[in-house]
């Protein structure tokens, strides 16, 4: 896991707004683009990059996309931010 392309996913705001949505449960591409004011393919640029980051995963069912959230990477990203944190109090 890339620490760097984690925070970079994280750092758009769409993309954050499309983990919230995931936390519900999976979501097919067109289902999470409903929830937007952009074009299909800018959603998945953003799609790819979670992707990419390994904050979202993804399964073809049929025609469709269906993405998912993978819970490891955010428990992974907090844990490296905590132990940051105690680091700069010692």
């Amino acid at each position: 896991m890339s620490f760097d392309k984690t925070f970079r996913a994280l750092s758009d705001r769409t993309r954050r707004d499309i983990l919230r949505l995931l936390r519900s449960g999976d979501l097919s591409a067109g289902e999470i683009a409903q929830h937007f004011v952009m074009t299909k393919p800018s959603i998945s640029h953003h799609l790819n990059t979670l992707k990419e980051a390994g904050l979202v995963t993804d399964e073809r069912q049929g025609q469709n996309i269906i993405y998912s959230l993978n819970t490891s990477v955010f428990e992974d990203t907090l844990a490296w931010v905590m132990t940051a944190l105690r680091q700069e109090e010692e």
